[in-house]
Parts: structure tokens; C-alpha cells; sequence
């Protein structure tokens, strides 16, 4: 709190007027990120029908709001496990469902292609890929959101569909 008094301006009286706590505000923070990617994944993917197509909405979505956010994506990365009760299982649940929401598009893309590849492992190898961005993407030289999730999605995509034809 002291450092973000410091980087406000705000003293640290005036935070706590806001923000009774901490985990209070590092609460707010994680509900309204998670809140925020899933709602814009869901206005993003309605009306489209191409499964393959959804999984790079999904990417794209996810690596927007990443880069778009990166201190945001720094205090959740680090601070993930520092909810308690009802913050952590609000916070979780929040999670969950755009896990499943990956986990959906997945499925529905191994039953149409008749894949054999593990989707639990698959969903969180594709997590692992797209959550470590904000420790090494640079701005200035790196490419923008659009060309890092073409190129994620085509590693991903490429990677689910050998894998399956691999597996027998």
C-alpha cells in the first residue's frame, strides 16, 4: 500500500479511505480483470462458428487485455494466491469459468476434428504459453498483440492437431 501511495501521490490515509485493505483492493482488482476478459470473450465469440477460429479469439482476447494491462498481469501473477474467504472463492470461480470457457473450445474443436489429445494438458500448456508474455514482451520491440496471437495460436493449433494425429 505504501508503494502505491508513493506512485498515486494519494497518501496512505486516503487509500485506506477506499480501500479498507489490501487483500480489499488486490480483490477489486483481480474481480475486475477476470470479469473484464471473460465478458469481452463472450461478446467476441458470439455468432462464430469455426472452433478453430474461437481458440484464437480466445488468444487474442487474452493477450489484448495482457498487454494492454501489464501491471495489472504482474500484481496477478504474483499476488494470486494472496485472496482469502469469500475474495479468494469470488476471485476463483471467476477463473473457473474461463478455464472452462478454453476448455469448451477445445472440446468442441478434438470433436469435430476427432482429436486424441489431452485437453486438460493442452488448455493449461496454452495458459502457460500466453500468461508468462508480460515477463518478456517489450513493446518497443516486440510485436503487437494481433501478430503475438497469430503466432501463438499457430504454434498452439499446429502443435494440438500433430499431436492428435501422433496419439493412436
Amino acid at each position: 500500500m505504501r508503494d502505491l501511495s508513493r506512485a498515486s501521490g494519494m497518501s496512505l490515509a486516503g487509500l485506506y479511505y477506499y480501500f479498507e485493505s489490501k487483500e480489499r483492493l488486490l480483490f477489486l482488482i483481480q474481480k475486475h480483470t477476470f470479469t473484464t476478459i471473460v465478458e469481452r470473450l463472450k461478446f467476441r465469440l458470439a455468432g462464430v462458428s469455426d472452433p478453430q477460429q474461437k481458440i484464437r479469439i480466445f488468444v487474442l482476447n487474452h493477450l489484448e487485455y495482457f498487454l494492454a494491462n501489464p501491471a495489472a498481469m504482474k500484481v496477478l501473477s504474483h499476488e494470486a494466491e494472496a485472496l482469502r474467504n469469500g475474495f479468494a472463492v469470488e476471485v476463483a470461480a471467476i477463473k473457473r469459468e474461463y478455464y472452462r470457457i478454453c476448455v469448451g473450445l477445445l472440446e468442441e474443436m478434438r470433436r469435430e476434428r476427432g482429436l486424441q489429445v489431452s485437453t486438460r494438458i493442452a488448455v493449461l500448456s496454452l495458459f502457460g504459453m500466453m500468461n508468462w508474455i508480460y515477463t518478456w514482451h517489450n513493446p518497443r520491440s516486440d510485436a503487437d498483440a494481433d501478430s503475438i496471437a497469430r503466432e501463438m495460436g499457430d504454434i498452439f493449433l499446429r502443435g494440438v492437431m500433430n499431436c492428435a494425429r501422433v496419439r493412436k
